[in-house]
């Protein structure tokens, strides 16, 4: 089990010789909620498709991955025929589709036609014991090698996240210093329509309200729970296994917490760092959809 950041974004490529083939496994993946594989395996290795699809789901788990195994034979007698009946039906095909369309034909019909699916017949093999221990060895390789480039890739997320996690503490605690001149500016505005309607007011009583209204107005909850939730964020980061979707998780709490810290700022400088800590958190969220 790797307790670090991985990133879902990854490739691994691994070759082998194997009598008249050379035998190439490429691993791509990007992101996805799901475990989502496009399987490009030649005709011979169909029978071990579930086996495939196992060993790379118990790898990679999720994202959006496409898996070739390419096969070239350096063998050059190797037995290739034209299918001379799918060419011949994809030329009557393209003749009528051309007369209906009133276009013209193609000026190169070959170069058209053995592009076509099933023009080419090649000799399928069955697939011995021998054989698949090798292509396996070799889909360990390339998933080695893949499993690396995630790592890579989830060492520099880890740093955009750390980055903007310290961004959003620091932000955070900017506001502590605007909030006696914030609490400040309450009591004046409130005084100041009083004076304004030019009525006599109850002091004891303008001071009971003063105190309800900042209450109201109160942040030292919501800073409090941005901590633990910033902290929580950093914990996750290292202490678990696949955490692209409990980051995501976390990550909505601290905008939740941010959002509720801006509407209560009642202050321009404020609201203005509150704005800072919002774009630090879009970068997060942006970068959360690439972490396995």
């Amino acid at each position: 089990m790797i307790d670090m950041i991985l990133s879902m974004t990854g490739y691994g490529k691994a070759e082998t010789e194997f009598q008249n083939k050379k035998i190439t496994v490429e691993i791509k993946s990007l992101n996805s909620k799901q475990f989502d594989i496009n399987l490009r395996i030649p005709p011979a290795y169909r029978d071990k498709e579930i086996d495939i699809r196992s060993k790379l789901l118990q790898t990679i788990e999720r994202g959006k991955v496409d898996f070739t195994i390419l096969i070239d034979f350096s063998d050059k007698s190797r037995p290739n025929t034209i299918n001379g009946k799918a060419i011949e039906s994809y030329y009557q095909e393209i003749k009528e589709i051309a007369q209906v369309l009133k276009i013209n034909e193609p000026a190169d019909w070959f170069s058209v036609l053995f592009r076509l699916p099933e023009t080419i017949k090649s000799e399928v093999n069955e697939l011995d014991d021998e054989e698949w221990t090798i292509v396996k060895q070799t889909i360990d390789d390339a998933l080695t090698a893949f499993v690396q480039f995630r790592i890579q890739e989830g060492e520099m997320l880890e740093k955009v996240f750390i980055e903007k996690i310290q961004n959003i503490s620091l932000l955070s605690k900017d506001i502590e210093r605007y909030e006696p001149e914030r609490i400040e500016k309450v009591k004046i505005r409130m005084q100041e329509s009083f004076h304004k309607l030019e009525v006599e007011y109850d002091k004891n009583r303008f001071e009971q309200e003063l105190v309800y209204y900042i209450e109201k107005l109160d942040i030292s909850e919501e800073k409090a729970r941005l901590g633990n939730h910033l902290s929580y964020f950093s914990e996750t980061l290292t202490n678990e296994k696949s955490q692209g979707r409990k980051l995501g998780f976390i990550a909505q709490e601290i905008g939740r917490e941010i959002n509720t810290l801006g509407s209560k700022s009642n202050h321009a400088a404020m609201q203005k760092i509150v704005v800072q800590m919002k774009d630090e958190l879009e970068q997060i969220k942006e970068q959360i959809l690439n972490v396995l």
